[in-house]
């Protein structure tokens, strides 16, 4: 493989990486708060890309219009999803979060089906989504690169810059930190925990939309389990980076990309094995260093 076809393959590593970074987030950050793993992330991450969907072929909204949409309400059934059911948890052992994560998972796919058919939408610039202009191919040398994948680098870096300003800059963020770190002691100083945590919810919501029209304009094709495998690997990323860490997150899911596609371009026969490599990634980390690579001990919740 010569410099120009490996530059071409990173480029679009670095553009798959930054999607599973998203989504990895918003994993991370519900860990971060309250210990739980949100399973049905990447069911959220689904209805963004039919609220996208729908918004331009059904309200006939234009396509940036129909994006915000989508970010808006995704992040609203992200607070929804959190009020009815965890919050009644809140204090319940943490096996029922666990089975009621998972059953909001199965519930999601399945009134997805009922909801929006369970045949596959095409999600292209031919049926009006988005401007044909972001297929347009961008020449450096000999390096034929996509815009929508520079596109798709621009809005991750953006997206990631400001959700670091709100953690790390607000009194909101501020109010995640401290909660992440005793609840109850967030509590006695006067700070709304469960407003707190429902925001959470919405920016880790809003995040798997973003993610989820960026994935849909790389694989244009949308059905009722599109979230389920990279809402996975998202939570692989999520681990290797360190669960509970932001830029660990992120680190994790720029890791799993390079690394799948790297994989994929130096070794084309083994391209049917490359989810396999992101489960062997997670064993590997799972066994070695256990917390991550930004993650540190935390000890369990009571």
């Amino acid at each position: 493989m010569n410099m120009q076809t490996f530059l071409q393959h990173f480029i679009n590593a670095l553009s798959l990486g930054g999607i599973y970074a998203l989504i990895a987030i918003g994993y991370t950050m519900v860990y971060g708060i309250l210990r739980l793993i949100n399973f049905a992330h990447g069911d959220v991450f689904t209805y963004g890309i039919y609220f996208a969907f729908y918004a331009v072929v059904a309200f006939f909204f234009p396509w940036w219009m129909a994006f915000i949409f989508s970010i808006f309400v995704t992040a609203l059934l992200g607070a929804a999803i959190e009020r009815v059911a965890y919050r009644p948890l809140r204090n319940a052992p943490r096996i029922s979060a666990l089975i009621t994560a998972i059953g909001v998972s199965f519930f999601l796919e399945n009134f997805a089906i009922v909801a929006f058919g369970g045949r596959a939408k095409s999600f292209n610039p031919q049926t009006g989504i988005y401007p044909t202009t972001f297929l347009k191919m961008l020449r450096f040398g000999n390096i034929r690169v996509p815009l929508l994948t520079f596109l798709t680098l621009g809005v991750v870096a953006l997206v990631l810059i400001v959700l670091l300003w709100i953690v790390y800059h607000t009194k909101v963020g501020m109010a995640m930190r401290a909660i992440s770190k005793d609840i109850t002691a967030t509590r006695l100083m006067g700070v709304n925990a469960d407003r707190i945590v429902s925001f959470t919810f919405m920016i880790g919501s809003g995040l798997a939309a973003i993610g989820g029209i960026l994935w849909a304009m790389k694989y244009p094709q949308i059905y009722p389990f599109t979230g389920m495998i990279p809402g996975l690997k998202a939570f692989i990323a999520a681990v290797v980076g360190g669960i509970g860490s932001i830029q660990g997150a992120m680190i994790g899911g720029f890791t799993l990309g390079v690394a799948e596609i790297m994989i994929v371009a130096f070794f084309p026969s083994w391209a049917g094995y490359k989810d396999a490599f992101a489960y062997a990634i997670l064993l590997v980390m799972l066994l070695f260093r256990p917390t991550g690579i930004l993650g540190v001990d935390v000890p369990e919740k009571v």
